[in-house]
């Protein structure tokens, strides 16, 4: 699962029904996440605030898909708890979970640990989450321990850069980035070439070494 490598298809049970990974995708950008078990506690805050937040991915046409290797009938009883605890959830439950009792797609998906990866029994998944484009790459890989929930505002906040940057491929996001920030214009851009591609002006910091490398601009 390296950056850039095509996300293998696969089919599989969820709480929404049967779905062909690459024909449930469609045009969509994915975010395929991976949480260690049902009804434990982390997993529940982590699949609510998702949940609450599903609005934000919808209009960055992006599909949500939770994955654990728990049962079926496991998922469909958790999602209730999870209604019931963050109860900001508006309507239905927004997203499938699938069911990977067996934990074949968590070793295709590589969402296992190293101590657990050989122990069948007993292993389970890390919180694992890809972001995936339309073309089916992965774009984006976070690996989370068992321990740490995650940050819904930084899995869209990393979403933002990816979308911008394959609109706009001549430059990145800075650390700590958030729309409406300036970014950062990429090396390869020529000087000659800033006015036609940043007609809104481009700012140049001085740097010690002499060299200009640094060049921002909010135009885009």
């Amino acid at each position: 699962m390296r950056l850039n490598s095509i996300v293998p298809n696969f089919q599989a049970e969820t709480t929404q029904g049967p779905i062909d990974f690459y024909e449930w995708q469609g045009n969509s950008w994915v975010v395929i996440f991976s949480h260690p078990a049902d009804f434990t506690p982390v997993c529940t805050t982590e699949l609510g605030r998702i949940a609450v937040h599903q609005p934000e991915f919808q209009k960055r046409n992006v599909k949500l898909l939770a994955h654990s290797v728990d049962k079926l009938k496991d998922h469909v009883d958790w999602v209730n708890d999870i209604k019931n605890y963050c109860q900001d959830i508006p309507g239905a439950f927004p997203y499938p979970i699938v069911a990977d009792d067996d934990r074949s797609l968590a070793v295709k998906l590589d969402m296992i640990d190293e101590q657990s990866k050989d122990d069948p029994e007993h292993a389970i998944t890390v919180r694992a989450l890809y972001v995936v484009s339309p073309d089916h790459r992965l774009r984006l890989s976070m690996q989370y321990p068992t321990s740490t929930g995650r940050n819904v505002d930084e899995i869209l906040r990393v979403i933002d850069s990816l979308q911008l940057v394959d609109r706009k491929p001549q430059i990145a996001t800075p650390a700590n980035w958030v729309p409406g920030d300036k970014v950062m214009i990429l090396p390869t851009v020529k000087d000659e070439d800033l006015a036609a591609l940043f007609p809104g002006g481009v700012d140049k910091v001085a740097m010690p070494s002499g060299k200009i490398y640094v060049r921002t601009t909010t135009d885009y």
